[in-house]
């Protein structure tokens, strides 16, 4: 398979500055989980309307935030849907996007596989090789 192209640093951070709503997928309510700790600096910058979501702890509060079962639920337009799962399972992820509208998938560091990000590429905007708390810490 020939070696995708990944986005510059500068492009992902175009994207977080442009977003409104971002949508964590994969949240924990252990602070010592990059999600926790990660959503919790994206919410610090104040920039942006963050949603969490994980079936496994929909109903609970993380950071002040209902955890939702899907982002079906989020009540409004989401820009980027941060992802913080296995790469064996981020597909599905890809199509809940895809039906709701979402901008962009931004996979954290170590959640990529290539094979997703070709068959889907060309359908969503998709940003890796980026940390998405890194890039707030720019704004």
């Amino acid at each position: 398979m020939k070696e995708l192209h990944h986005p510059h640093q500068d492009e992902a951070l175009e994207v977080l500055k442009n977003a409104k709503t971002v949508a964590v997928v994969g949240i924990s309510p252990d602070p010592e989980r990059p999600s926790y700790y990660v959503s919790e600096r994206v919410i610090s910058k104040g920039m942006h309307r963050v949603y969490f979501v994980n079936p496994k702890h929909a109903g609970q509060e993380i950071l002040g935030i209902k955890v939702l079962s899907s982002l079906e639920e989020v009540p409004e337009p989401i820009d980027i849907v941060n992802v913080f799962r296995n790469p064996a399972h981020i597909e599905p992820i890809f199509e809940e996007a895809l039906k709701v509208g979402a901008k962009c998938v931004w996979l954290q560091p170590g959640c990529e596989n290539m094979e997703v990000i070709e068959k889907y590429k060309d359908k969503i905007k998709v940003v890796w090789n980026a940390c998405i708390g890194v890039e707030a810490g720019y704004l």
